[in-house]
């Protein structure tokens, strides 16, 4: 098992969350590839999104539903300043994780959270654990307490 996995399962299990870690048989690296390796709908797969703030340079989390996308201007909102995305170098550098296996908890430096008001529609939703190959269901009103994040509206 991989550090970032582990980290992952860490944070679930420090968070009270169930450790029902699942590695896929293809790449869930995006969440319609998730999706159809998990049998779910796609909006059912919590993808993270990192943003750096462009003056602050703070990282921001939005874990948003997989078919949604992050609203820029509803973003810069809730961060209250402008918004950049975050280059891989510094995804990997500052959370542990590479894109595509960004999980919602057990980062390196813990960012600022949101979460997308969309996933709670369901009773269950699926996100990275750490790789791209790697997966966690979760509540999901329980996946926004354990990544320490505002429940919000962001996506369109």
């Amino acid at each position: 098992m991989s550090k970032s996995v582990r980290r992952v399962r860490a944070a679930l299990e420090a968070a009270g969350l169930p450790t029902d870690i699942r590695q896929t048989e293809e790449s869930a690296r995006t969440a319609a590839l998730a999706a159809q390796a998990l049998g779910c709908e796609v909006d059912q797969i919590a993808k993270s999104i990192l943003f750096r703030g462009a003056e602050s340079g703070t990282l921001y989390l939005f874990v948003t539903a997989g078919g949604r996308q992050v609203h820029p201007e509803s973003a810069s909102a809730l961060a209250q300043e402008a918004l950049g995305k975050a280059d891989a170098a510094e995804v990997r550098a500052r959370t542990g994780f590479a894109i595509g296996g960004v999980a919602p908890v057990g980062h390196l430096e813990q960012p600022r959270a949101f979460f997308d008001r969309h996933l709670m529609a369901f009773g269950t939703v699926w996100a990275a654990a750490g790789t791209p190959a790697h997966v966690f269901p979760a509540e999901p009103a329980a996946l926004a307490r354990a990544a320490g994040a505002v429940v919000a509206d962001f996506s369109t």
